[in-house]
């Protein structure tokens, strides 16, 4: 078993990184066009994806960090998408924040922690 997992990395970030049983995804934004609604989609599609790469899923999910543009104007339509993605039985903790995020297009960024589903292999040290 190795100490720690780290996959998609580059000279910023690693995109994923594992350690035992508990998989951390770094703040994932969205590529749509658009408003609330569908950045917030596009971005838990790909929080989808990076949970599966990782071994595990949104039913294992500890903690996430949501961050919004405007929360104001965006808090109801990112938490309506997030009612229909989250699974009512498996709710993390959770804290959703204002923030000045990377690019003025980007309206959320989302930050979560997990934990392996039991038996997932982890693969290599590091992976690019």
């Amino acid at each position: 078993m190795t100490d720690i997992v780290r996959k998609d990395s580059n000279q910023r970030l690693s995109r994923i990184v594992i350690h035992g049983d508990t998989v951390y995804v770094a703040g994932v934004t969205s590529s749509a066009a658009g408003g609330i609604v569908g950045q917030t989609r596009d971005a838990l599609a790909k929080i989808d994806g990076y949970l599966a790469q990782a071994g595990t899923d949104k039913s294992r999910l500890l903690s996430v960090q949501i961050w919004l543009k405007d929360i104001d104007r965006d808090f109801a339509g990112m938490n309506a998408v997030w009612a229909e993605w989250a699974l009512p039985q498996a709710m993390p903790t959770r804290a959703t924040c204002e923030a000045r995020l990377a690019a003025p297009e980007l309206l959320v960024e989302i930050i979560v922690t997990a934990a392996r589903r039991p038996g997932a292999v982890s693969g290599l040290v590091s992976e690019s």
